[in-house]
């Protein structure tokens, strides 16, 4: 169904508007229930992920490629103008859709299912890197991602958005009890693997991989908590070379040390 509004500030796009600011988006979402899919790949993804459409907006020419999925869904139509200020910026992939939230499973739902590779991700509070890391697990065949209770909302816009889409690809659910966490795992019979930039820790590639392995990730900078990093039932690196290391670069930022990792995660299934 089609309405055409010629004017931003119409109540009728009021969950479009006013994306800059950043805690009124997360209140609106938080509070609505609702998320936000940016362009016509992503919006297909979540739609295809069984999220349900509240309603679609976008410009006249972007009405034909997404007419194929959106069905009797409501399409607000507005100029590239009225676009282009709602959305932020001049490019805005064509579309953008207000879709529903689908209830989280539980974190023992999601473990005790049959999840063998999962990362852990501890404190990650940056949208893109959440959205980065879910796409190189989708990509890599890790089957299942937890959060802890702080971290990032793989649902947030931005997120979303680096993702491609992944976050409707792979399960994930947020822990309830941090500090509980990896015994949790522990019991279910994974073995929890703490990624570090100590380079006096094991390297992940000599690591012996059961049959379940859940690889724990902290936020870029602070790195896992003491509590974690000791709670592990192994501290790993991914080696640097020699040459890096004598000019200073340590380290990997978090996205490309969880692109190698999950790679490393895959040498046995």
């Amino acid at each position: 169904m089609l309405e055409y509004v010629t004017d931003a500030d119409d109540p009728r796009l009021s969950d479009y508007t006013r994306l800059r600011d950043v805690e009124l988006r997360k209140s609106l979402e938080a509070e609505r229930g609702l998320f936000l899919a940016e362009g016509e790949k992503v919006i297909r993804r979540a739609i295809g992920a069984g999220y349900p459409i509240r309603s679609v907006l976008t410009t006249r020419r972007w009405l034909a490629p997404l007419e194929d999925v959106l069905g009797d869904a409501l399409v607000y139509v507005v100029s590239d103008e009225i676009m282009s200020g709602i959305a932020g910026f001049q490019v805005h992939r064509g579309a953008l859709a207000s879709m529903e939230r689908l209830p989280l499973p539980a974190a023992e739902t999601l473990v005790k299912g049959g999840v063998r590779r999962l990362l852990v991700l501890e404190d990650l509070v940056d949208h893109s890197n959440v959205g980065a890391i879910f796409r190189c697990a989708a990509a890599l065949g890790v089957d299942g991602i937890l959060l802890s209770p702080r971290c990032a909302d793989p649902l947030y816009r931005r997120a979303v958005k680096v993702s491609m889409g992944a976050v409707f690809s792979i399960p994930y659910a947020r822990m309830d009890h941090w500090f509980e966490g990896l015994a949790r795992l522990r019991e279910a019979g994974f073995l929890t693997l703490a990624l570090t930039p100590d380079q006096s820790a094991v390297p992940l590639d000599s690591v012996e991989l059961g049959d379940r392995v859940a690889l724990l990730l902290g936020a870029e900078g602070d790195g896992l908590s003491s509590h974690w990093l000791e709670e592990a039932d192994e501290a790993v690196c991914i080696p640097m070379s020699a040459a890096a290391m004598a000019t200073g670069v340590d380290s990997l930022n978090v996205v490309a040390a969880a692109a190698i990792a999950c790679h490393g995660l895959m040498r046995v299934r």
